[in-house]
């Protein structure tokens, strides 16, 4: 029998008996606050877990862990904290009340969600009076054109106990439809409550989502990236390891205090614990956004038009924020329609590409919107561009497509590290891999070492680097190659990423370029004096012939400006080396000198700078920066006055 994880959010209108119908299935009571057993009213966010079993397909155990949340117009924002990490919902609906307003707000919010499972519970239904098929029948009617449209109706009563075991049959038969949340690696907790035990320390609890989290973990909190560890973990009260995705789970961070009115640091409700790998928090979003249909001939204020600019609260994991939306084709979106946006908030949030998030009116009375992240670190210069517009356009239409994430990312900003890619998004690793590596076969991505690019830019920026290239061989004919330096700073608007220019390095060494020391050529391209050079390098040539063990200090070898031009063509080509700032040999004098010390030292076993110099004829001045080359490339070695054959000896 296998084990699979879920979260399942209550949703429906105050006093429809969502808590009664936890406590009857699970035996919690979900009510823990004394305000709440004092109004008789859920205010906060409810908790309890349910095991379900079931014998097809296959039989399986299902760890249900049941958010239960408020229902009362003015806890909205409660509700929303609880509901964004469920793959189902349990819609309550009271069988001798009906459809109310928080019954139809709770069901777009979880539609803008996209929460597609539900089981709706027809509760009350001993107080249905003889109506039960009529109240099962208007719910339906309700549902129509829904994600929920087809979602089984249970009649219960938590009284009578009717329809319970239906209801967890029900459940049960709806999870193994349902797969698991996956773990891609990203492990997320979104904080819905804090508290402090004596002798343990600040605890924090939240749906975890994306991976799994274990005991002794580094972890930061975000947004703010304050530090932490992992001390211990509990799932539905149990101490365990690690806790991985589709659970409840409940952290021990030492060191961290729970966040205070007046008191900067700590956490709380809407932060967000996970890995620093993952990334900080953003205050500027790009986003898609949609007005439900069925606010359509509504007179609520809901239904009015969303208009560009306006200031909004978004509500996102277990937080929210007051943010401007920006419409990317300004005006106003109406019922039934959805819009490229920016939002711009007031603090900074922790979202991936592919979120979803809620947005309600500033005074927090009215559900306006919902709406999916599609780049979580957008800026807010030039936003509106037509290469991030297109970018939008193509995430939006794809939204669960990592290729076209990959692709749009890389046609907007040209190239990425691929270790950063997507790094913020809702795919796994496994998956941005796969999609590069079929953009790359299908010729729409160069994949450059660690980097990552759109095939078209990366063409074009070759193209610009060859072009480079031949014209400093045409105006410096005496130069082995373009320095990297100069190919860098002239390609600076196109460094968009690190290692752009190792990464066109490299690749242009496969197709017709050499790199050169710290230059780079053409392979045909044969380096020559200009006419006015020629008999100076001539005359350097000859004095470093002239003794090719013991040549004049640099100064006296070149000491103007158009000898010094000669010599560094010499040193570039190869045929002078440098030994120090002022020492400078022949190609051949330099080998001459490097054969004759081996030579010496097998023979003698060691020697001095003196025996040395003597051997090859040279002076102090030469032979102690020669030696100093040598020791660094491990020629030699030195052990006191003496030198000895080193390991590339």
């Amino acid at each position: 029998m296998t084990t699979r994880h879920y979260i399942l959010a209550t949703a429906g209108h105050v006093d429809h008996g969502k808590s009664a119908l936890i406590k009857a299935l699970t035996g919690t009571d979900p009510d823990r606050l004394p305000e709440e057993k004092a109004r008789g009213i859920t205010i906060d966010l409810g908790f309890a877990y349910l095991s379900l079993s079931t014998l097809s397909p296959q039989p399986s155990t299902f760890l249900v862990g049941i958010v239960d949340v408020p229902g009362h117009e003015d806890f909205v924002k409660n509700m929303v904290a609880g509901v964004g990490s469920v793959e189902a919902a349990l819609l309550v609906v009271a069988a001798d009340d009906g459809w109310m307003p928080q019954s139809e707000e709770h069901l777009q919010i979880l539609a803008y969600l996209g929460v597609s499972r539900a089981v709706v519970a027809l509760t009350k239904i001993d107080l249905a009076g003889g109506k039960e098929a009529q109240a099962a029948a208007a719910v339906r009617e309700r549902l129509r054109d829904s994600p929920f449209a087809s979602a089984p109706i249970v009649p219960t009563s938590v009284v009578t106990g009717r329809g319970l075991a239906e209801l967890q049959a029900t459940l049960a038969g709806l999870l193994a439809a349902t797969p698991p949340a996956p773990d891609i690696g990203k492990p997320r907790l979104p904080v819905d409550r804090v508290f402090t035990l004596r002798g343990i320390g600040t605890v924090v609890t939240g749906t975890l989502s994306g991976g799994t989290l274990r005991r002794g973990q580094a972890v930061v909190i975000q947004p703010g990236g304050q530090a932490s560890r992992i001390r211990s973990l509990q799932c539905y009260n149990q101490d365990v390891e690690a806790s991985g995705p589709g659970t409840r789970t409940a952290l021990n961070l030492p060191d961290v205090e729970p966040r205070s009115v007046g008191k900067a640091g700590g956490v709380g409700r809407g932060d967000v614990v996970t890995l620093a790998e993952l990334g900080a928090a953003s205050d500027t979003l790009e986003v898609v956004v949609e007005k439900s249909a069925r606010l359509r001939g509504s007179q609520t204020p809901a239904a009015r038009p969303l208009k560009d600019g306006t200031l909004v609260r978004v509500h996102h994991g277990s937080g929210n924020t007051p943010a401007r939306l920006l419409l990317l084709e300004g005006g106003e979106l109406l019922p039934g329609q959805r819009a490229l946006a920016q939002l711009r908030l007031e603090r900074p949030l922790f979202g991936f590409a592919g979120d979803r998030f809620i947005v309600r009116d500033g005074a927090e009375q009215a559900t306006l919107a919902g709406g999916m992240i599609l780049e979580p670190e957008s800026t807010r210069r030039r936003w509106r561009s037509e290469p991030r517009r297109a970018a939008l356009q193509r995430r939006a239409q794809a939204p669960g497509d990592p290729q076209a994430f990959v692709a749009s990312q890389l046609a907007r900003d040209g190239a990425a590290q691929r270790a950063q890619l997507l790094r913020k998004s809702r795919f796994s690793a496994a998956e941005v891999a796969k999609a590069v590596d079929e953009l790359a076969a299908a010729r729409k991505a160069v994949v450059a070492g660690e980097l990552v690019a759109d095939a078209a830019w990366w063409q074009a920026l070759s193209l610009r680097a060859a072009q480079l290239i031949d014209a400093a061989h045409r105006e410096h004919p005496d130069w082995i190659g373009l320095p990297l330096n100069e190919l860098r700073g002239a390609l600076a608007g196109h460094l968009v990423v690190a290692g752009v220019v190792e990464g066109l390095v490299a690749d242009l060494c496969r197709n017709g370029f050499a790199q050169a020391g710290v230059a780079i050529r053409r392979l045909a391209h044969q380096p020559a004096l200009p006419p006015h050079l020629q008999a100076v390098a001539a005359r350097l040539r000859a004095a470093l012939s002239a003794k090719p063990l013991d040549p004049p200090s640099r100064k006296e070898l070149a000491p103007e400006a158009l000898s010094q031009q000669a010599l560094r063509f010499l040193l570039a080509t190869g045929e002078a080396v440098e030994i120090s700032p002022e020492v400078v040999l022949s190609a051949e004098g330099w080998q001459r000198a490097v054969s004759l010390i081996k030579e010496q030292l097998a023979a003698r076993g060691g020697a001095t700078v003196s025996d040395l110099r003597q051997a090859l004829g040279s002076s102090r001045r030469v032979m102690v920066p020669l030696l100093e080359r040598l020791d660094r490339e491990g020629v030699t070695r030195r052990q006191g006055d003496q030198r000895l054959l080193g390991k590339s000896g």
